[in-house]
């Protein structure tokens, strides 16, 4: 993908990507928001890394990645 940091994938509409975009937010954690509600390539490698169509995607640096996370799975992988 080219990215070196964590990319979140999600859209304004749903809760679950705005609860994770704040704890990262909160937790000064850098990340890249890609929205993909306007953006249908982004929607397309969202669901090509997640295997599905549910929101948020979070990719870590390593390539690992979490799906609709909570936010003590956030803290977990990115602590790790």
């Amino acid at each position: 993908m080219g990215e070196t940091g964590i990319v979140m994938y999600g859209a304004e509409w749903c809760g679950d990507c705005r609860r994770a975009k704040s704890w990262l937010t909160r937790n000064d954690v850098p990340f890249t928001y890609v929205d993909v509600e306007h953006d249908d390539e982004a929607r397309d490698r969202a669901i090509g890394i997640a295997g599905r169509k549910n929101i948020p995607v979070v990719v870590l640096p390593n390539g690992d990645f979490l799906v609709e996370p909570t936010d003590t799975q956030l803290a977990a992988a990115i602590t790790a």
